[in-house]
């Protein structure tokens, strides 16, 4: 699935126009890496946004095309980074 799109059905991000305009800004890396919106989103991949003045960084447990709101959540696992 494209990054812009697991971004939108995961609701990390609200709209897929959003998560793409993230992505063309380099808010959104995986694994490391600035990603751009076409990035084929596999199991086990690290994704960082910046949103506003905080980073969220989230593993992917898994990748669906439709899920129901009340279980977006169990796509990802949020990572927190130790300082």
């Amino acid at each position: 699935m494209r990054l812009d799109k697991y971004l939108k059905v995961s609701r990390l991000i609200k709209r897929r126009t959003i998560a793409n305009e993230a992505c063309d800004k380099g808010l959104v890396s995986v694994n490391g890496k600035a990603a751009r919106a076409s990035y084929e989103v596999k199991e086990g991949d690290r994704i960082s946004l910046k949103l506003g003045p905080r980073e969220v960084t989230v593993e992917v447990v898994s990748v669906q095309d439709n899920v129901r709101q009340s279980e977006a959540g169990l796509l990802y696992k949020e990572i927190r980074e130790e300082s």
